[in-house]
């Protein structure tokens, strides 16, 4: 029995059904694998955690990996199994009914004041006709509480939100919002999870991982035929209340986002990488091939 500990994007939530699922049904187990997943403390640098032998796989979005592949670290992605919309999300009743008037806005976003979030509604400004720079927007970081943020007047937009999680949060607390989504206006869409390891750990455990991934799209197939049940797992193995209206909410909302295809292009990576480098984000494009593999998905 090989162990893979999966470090996670964030706390324990319905993103990670298929794994829970897995482990539930005895699926890992019948193929050899035993998982365990990581809940983040506090975030994590998942390379630096897969380095030290802390994890073995750790799920991110294709935007960090980019970014991390530009910042010569030694990782490389090899599955995705969550795709939900998502973007800039506003309070409907504010002035803003189109991204062009966002210029002039307080925007919230995890690593404010850097220049992540600014490049996503700059993006979205001039996609809609719109004129602007970084410095006509207000970085506001209220760590990752983007609801939050916008319930207590502490900023106008909220981003990078997944419609999957933050729009049904606001609703919940009675907020009125809508939001732009990305692919929408300018920005590829990378409001998606995937796995990434470092290269000599697929190299050494590629079997296991293999192993892993035939798992989970196994697990994806039984969520889309037994969403009733596959929900029922999730609230069995986190505890957590299934009449609560907001964790029912997010995980109806989160069963119709697990992706049969497991696979990426090329193509993407090079569209994605290429705005990162035109807005500052990274200074240099790589080959797609060297950081994405689609060997063990397809």
């Amino acid at each position: 029995m090989e162990k893979l500990r999966v470090g996670l994007e964030w706390f324990m939530n319905p993103d990670h059904i298929p794994m829970m699922i897995g482990i539930k049904k005895g699926w890992f187990e019948e193929a050899g694998v035993s998982v365990e997943m990581i809940e983040p403390e506090e975030h994590f640098d998942a390379i630096d955690e897969i380095k030290a032998g802390s994890m073995d796989i750790a799920i991110t979005e294709p935007i960090h990996l980019v970014e991390d592949k530009a910042n010569d670290h030694d990782i490389v992605g090899f599955g995705r199994f969550l795709h939900t919309n998502g973007g800039v999300m506003y309070v409907k009743g504010k002035g803003i009914e189109r991204p062009k008037d966002m210029v002039g806005k307080r925007v919230q976003y995890p690593g404010a004041p850097g220049i992540g979030g600014l490049a996503i509604v700059k993006t979205m400004v001039e996609a809609d006709g719109g004129s602007c720079s970084m410095e006509d927007f207000t970085p506001v970081n209220n760590g990752f509480y983007h609801t939050d943020a916008l319930e207590n007047d502490k900023a106008d937009l909220a981003t990078l939100i997944f419609r999957n999680f933050e729009i049904e949060e606001a609703k919940h607390k009675g907020l009125d919002v809508d939001f732009f989504a990305l692919k929408d206006w300018g920005v590829p869409d990378f409001c998606q999870l995937i796995f990434i390891t470092a290269p000599d750990v697929l190299e050494k455990r590629q079997q296991a991982i293999q192993a892993f991934l035939k798992v989970i799209r196994k697990a994806i197939d039984f969520i889309y035929e037994n969403p009733e049940e596959a929900k029922n797992i999730y609230f069995d193995y986190t505890g957590s209340d299934k009449e609560d209206v907001l964790n029912k909410a997010v995980t109806d909302a989160t069963v119709p986002c697990f992706t049969f295809d497991l696979s990426m292009s090329a193509d993407y990576y090079d569209q994605l990488q290429k705005w990162m480098k035109e807005t500052g984000k990274i200074d240099r494009v790589i080959d797609p091939e060297v950081y994405w593999t689609n060997k063990l998905s397809l």
